[in-house]
């Protein structure tokens, strides 16, 4: 038998402003710190592929992802 717990997704993030997003949303955020290669050598060119990447997944619009971050880091 499953459990309430093993049924809700951990988020990866428990900041104010990811608590602020919807629930799409935060799937959409969730996914692409899942989903990013921290160990590449291009930074800039992993985050923004990775956005495009869930961002069509969700279909979403990629300013989701691009405004999380901008809130987050105080932009």
């Amino acid at each position: 038998m499953m459990r309430v717990s093993q049924l809700l997704k951990s988020n990866v993030v428990d900041t104010t402003t990811f608590n602020a997003l919807s629930p799409q949303h935060k799937d959409v955020v969730n996914d692409f710190f899942n989903q990013v290669d921290y160990e590449t050598n291009d930074v800039v060119k992993e985050v923004e592929s990775t956005i495009d990447k869930v961002a069509l997944k969700h279909n979403v619009k990629t300013d989701i992802v691009y405004d999380y971050i901008d809130k987050e880091t105080g932009e």
